[in-house]
Formats: C-alpha cells, structure tokens, sequence
C-alpha cells in the first residue's frame, strides 16, 4: 500500500528532522525542504498528499507561499505552522488558504492528529459506477458537484480551497437548517480545539467573497444571530 506523502517546509533543520522522523514512524513519506525555492522543487517532481508549511522563513514567507499554492487549482491541502500564536495570526493563516493552523511549539502528537483529520476530509471520494447519478446542487447561479468537487457559477469554474469546499459541501447538504458554529467545527476539524475558536466565522467569510455579490448582506449564507449559520438556497426573498 503507497503511503501518503507529506512535504514539510521549515528554516530550522531541527523540526525538519524531528517531524519527519515521527511521521515516518507513523507510516507517512516524508520529505523536506528549508525554504519556499526547495519546496517548489519537490513540488515540480511530484504533487503530495499534504504540505506542512512554516509561517516564518528566509526569501518568500509562509504567508506568501500558501496564497501562491491556493491558486492553482487542485491544490494539496496546508497545514501553516507559526510561532505567531496570536489569534489574529491564526485568521490571517486561515484567510490566505491554509487548511489548519498550529502555533509552536507543538507537540509531534497534536501535528499528527490535525494532519489525520485534514487528510480525512480531503480523501478521494469513493468510486461511483457509471449508471450512478452524479450528487449536483443548484443555487442561484451556481452548480456544485458533490461527486467532483467543483462549483461553477454560471459555467464558470470558481476555485475552492479544500476547507472551503468542505464546508460548501455541509451547507448544500443541510439547506435551511440552522448550523451551530460548534457542530460547524466538529464537522471540519474532528479534533479537541479551544473552546473559543472562531475560525469558523473565517472559513465563512472566505467563502462568502466567493459566492455572494454582497458578502456584508449575505443572500445564502445568513448569520442566525446567537447561533451560527443558515445556508439558504433561495438567495433573497
């Protein structure tokens, strides 16, 4: 069985060596690079399953790297690593594509699981037999393809980040119901989190730049006051 690959990216060769030596253990592939230009090496040989991304580093930043990456379409998700551990850092991390955010230090641990339940949610979904429907879901101008992963509006494709089309998918799948931020992120991160963590109102706001003309009065994705969030298909009354 192939294992999963995962490229991590770190200017300090003692995290480098330390993660790749645990995820190895755990029956990972692993492969590291020092910098953005040694990432975009590995990356021109081969697309992994999952890139482990140091905010922090000498010539292009983190930062920078993951909004290039997000561009291309199909992307593997990104875990950013920081020694920022505000939580205005961890938004700005979460707004510029990364899948998670984890501050250091870390535990190899807490690394592991967050790496497990990203790549969860990013697994291939199962074969479909020809004579299956495809899963579509149309609303307004727009079509997403649960089956392919991709949402068009109006023929034209719009490029998702892996967190983003996951919580798209929730929403489409639980039209007009009222979703708590908290069951949001059980759905998403399927791991132990503060319990004021509210990276979930960012993955929504994201997300709302992509699909509403008017993201500060929002036609699909409405804010239930006290709540969470209410995806309407109908758009506006």
């Amino acid at each position: 069985m192939q294992k999963d690959l995962i490229y991590v990216t770190d200017d300090d060769p003692g995290i480098r060596e330390l993660v790749a030596e645990y995820l190895g253990t755990q029956g990972y592939a692993v492969e590291t690079a020092a910098d953005a230009a040694a990432l975009d090496r590995l990356l021109a040989a081969r697309l992994p399953q999952l890139v482990v991304l140091d905010w922090m580093m000498p010539g292009e930043d983190g930062l920078s790297v993951a909004r290039r990456l997000r561009a291309q379409p199909g992307f593997p998700p990104i875990i950013m690593l920081s020694a920022k551990g505000e939580d205005i850092d961890r938004i700005i991390g979460l707004e510029v594509g990364a899948d998670d955010y984890l501050p250091k230090p870390f535990n190899p641990r807490e690394l592991l699981a967050r790496i497990r339940a990203v790549l969860r949610r990013h697994a291939a979904a199962p074969a479909l037999s020809a004579a299956t429907p495809a899963r579509i879901f149309a609303f307004g101008p727009f079509v997403v393809n649960l089956d392919a992963r991709s949402l068009t509006r109006d023929g034209n494709e719009i490029v998702l980040t892996g967190g983003e089309y996951e919580l798209l998918e929730i929403f489409v799948s639980h039209a007009n119901r009222a979703l708590s931020r908290d069951w949001l992120m059980d759905q998403l991160r399927g791991f132990e989190r503060d319990p004021f963590d509210r990276s979930i109102d960012v993955r929504v706001n994201r997300l709302r730049k992509k699909i509403e003309d008017d993201p500060a009065s929002p036609a699909y994705i409405r804010t239930q006051r006290g709540l969470g969030y209410l995806f309407v298909p109908r758009g506006k009354d």
